[in-house]
């Protein structure tokens, strides 16, 4: 088979689409031929040697990256479910890698069956960003009073959690870069579409919400930063800053003083509570494609050929992608 694979730690021209051998699934796995693969931030920094929350040793070198796949279940383990056979399955791999492959093998426990009107590129959306889209919106409760500022509005979180907001009646208030991404923000049903790399943006959305008589109630803040500041002080008093992300250069965290002097609260909402809120990963998997599955939700896809792995990375790293990236092999 042809895989992506990392021999030494470095840039996005360290990712070699090269022949390897099959894997060969162990007892309770599958093999899968692999339509889509999944590419997240976090790849990139894993690719450079960086740690990260799924990496809690070190990373043995060669190694085909990839936590994020969908396709078709072509062979089975010893004492594999024979049903699993011939499906079209998704699944996030978890902590070991070997998704940017046209041959990967997972855990039966794993699989979740492709949900009928997704493709596999959604389907992957779904497992790993809807996921965690989930995961974040278990920290508010969001209604028709609420007034949304999602930073990043046009990645594959943002897309998200726009229309989330939008379907539970809230203002939404979209922020992205340049006009391309604010034009798809406004086409994904955003109140008010900003150009965060404009230096006056923030008297834009201020002059809006005055004319709604409103203030923003919840930030969504991945990019952290300048940006994430300007748009924390958009809330007004009982206002909530929910982090997920920095791609900014840095996540913006708030004293326990600023907080109690503004009556706002500020968190981080990845790792372990999120999971608990969840009722568990699988749980908000099995939600996040119920979501997609029923048209309530629908992620934006960037594809990319599998060959092509290291220019996804490059995009990636510069903000220069739309929605989830995706290889196909």
């Amino acid at each position: 088979m042809h895989a992506i694979r990392l021999h030494a730690f470095g840039p996005a021209e360290n990712l070699v689409h090269e022949r390897t051998e099959d894997p060969v699934p162990a007892p309770g796995q599958v093999r899968v031929a692999v339509a889509a693969a999944g590419v997240h931030l976090l790849d990139t920094h894993l690719r450079e040697g960086r740690p990260g929350p799924y990496r809690t040793t070190a990373t043995r070198l060669p190694t085909v990256p990839g936590r994020e796949i969908a396709g078709t279940v072509e062979s089975l383990g010893e004492g594999t479910d024979p049903d699993w056979l011939g499906r079209e399955v998704v699944a996030h791999i978890g902590t070991a890698p070997g998704g940017y492959a046209e041959l990967t093998v997972v855990d039966a426990e794993k699989l979740h069956p492709i949900p009928t009107g997704l493709d596999p590129a959604e389907a992957v959306a779904m497992i790993g960003t809807g996921r965690t889209t989930l995961g974040i919106l278990g920290f508010t409760d969001l209604g028709p009073g609420s007034v949304a500022v999602v930073t990043a509005a046009a990645g594959g979180i943002g897309t998200l959690l726009v229309q989330y907001a939008k379907n539970a009646g809230a203002t939404v208030i979209g922020l992205a870069g340049g006009p391309a991404k604010t034009a798809r923000v406004t086409k994904n049903g955003a109140d008010l579409a900003v150009d965060y790399t404009l230096p006056d943006w923030p008297r834009h959305v201020r002059s809006h919400l005055e004319a709604l008589g409103r203030h923003a109630t919840v930030v969504f803040d991945s990019v952290g930063g300048i940006t994430a500041r300007a748009a924390l002080d958009l809330l007004g008093p009982g206002g909530e800053h929910l982090v997920y992300g920095g791609s900014g250069g840095h996540t913006l965290s708030l004293s326990e003083e600023e907080q109690t002097e503004r009556d706002i609260t500020s968190r981080s909402v990845l790792g372990p509570a999120m999971i608990e809120k969840g009722g568990g990963m699988r749980a908000l998997e099995t939600r996040s494609l119920a979501e997609a599955a029923a048209g309530r939700l629908r992620p934006a896809v960037q594809r990319f050929p599998l060959a092509e792995a290291a220019a996804a990375h490059r995009a990636l790293e510069t903000r220069g992608t739309v929605g989830k990236v995706v290889l196909i092999p």
